[in-house]
């Protein structure tokens, strides 16, 4: 297939474009500037000028390809929802495939209740207008398009991702810094697990799918927060950034930060076969992409 691939420049957008590759697809990216044009064609990436502030350069690139994977996101609600409604309507009718990505912090706290795609939306504020572009998205089954939603846990890897920000906060000032009392526990998934996952839903998921994209353990934040501290030669050190006060600098983020989620895959994992493979978020902050280089004496 000939996959439309928004966000292809980006951290979950530049792996997926690598598996597609690597499965035999061609991919046509969004581009926005010459800049993108260039690092697009550098990996083999068709490059389309289109843009989400311009819901109308968005079709040309969708009429021309077999599939869309949107990673992309400008973090406006309104801006968002137009590009994907756009994109929707050129694919009305045509039974093909469109991934649009949302994320697990739609379901809100999970309150150390497992939740599973049947569970009700309580979305964060920060990603609010996400439960009705999902609901957007998957209205268009029932014009002839394969509508599909991945609802990606916090996602680490090659060193960037949320939980660059404790490498970064421990290397500034000593100690991996975390927002509330980090009690509370994330649910991760590994870019490159991500990516697979992508790949199997392009292939094989049905119209009006929704799954969940998070590995087996949710760990608590503290937790992450010493395992990067560690990968940055911190020794281990953290600290938490009281709720209030994170609020005065991150707004809404602060409070999507804190909440407590336990997340299952186990549908994906039912449905597509997918099987995520990368090591564990604390192992990887502590050893592996994040983790600064040690000299031997």
């Amino acid at each position: 297939m000939k996959v439309f691939l928004t966000g292809a420049t980006g951290y979950i957008g530049s792996a997926v474009a690598e598996v597609l590759q690597a499965a035999g697809h061609s991919v046509a990216g969004l581009a926005r500037s010459i800049e993108s044009d260039e690092m697009l064609r550098a990996r083999g990436i068709t490059p389309y000028r289109a843009d989400f502030t311009n819901p109308e350069s968005l079709a040309e690139p969708v009429q021309t390809c077999d599939a869309v994977v949107s990673t992309a996101t400008t973090n406006n609600g309104r801006l968002d929802t137009d590009g994907i409604a756009r994109m929707l309507n050129e694919l009305n009718g045509t039974g093909k495939p469109f991934i649009y990505t949302s994320g697990v912090w739609v379901l809100g706290d999970t309150r150390g209740e497992v939740a599973d795609e049947a569970a009700p939306l309580n979305p964060a504020a920060l990603v609010a207008w996400r439960a009705d572009a999902e609901k957007l998205v998957l209205s268009a089954a029932a014009a002839g398009v394969r509508a599909i939603v991945i609802r990606p846990a916090v996602v680490y890897g090659r060193g960037a991702g949320i939980p660059a920000g404790f490498i970064q906060s421990a290397q500034e000032s000593g100690a991996a810094r975390y927002v509330g009392n980090g009690e509370n526990h994330w649910p991760t998934v590994h870019v490159e697990d991500l990516a697979t996952l992508y790949l199997h839903a392009l292939e094989k998921a049905p119209a009006r799918s929704i799954y969940n994209a998070a590995e087996n353990d949710a760990y608590r934040v503290r937790e992450i927060a010493e395992a990067a501290s560690f990968g940055a030669d911190a020794g281990g050190r953290t600290e938490s950034w009281p709720l209030e006060e994170a609020r005065k600098t991150l707004g809404p983020y602060a409070d999507a930060l804190v909440l407590d989620q336990q997340i299952s895959s186990h549908k994906a994992k039912r449905e597509l076969g997918w099987t995520p493979q990368a090591v564990s978020i604390l192992e990887e902050l502590r050893y592996g992409s994040y983790a600064l280089p040690r000299v031997s004496p």
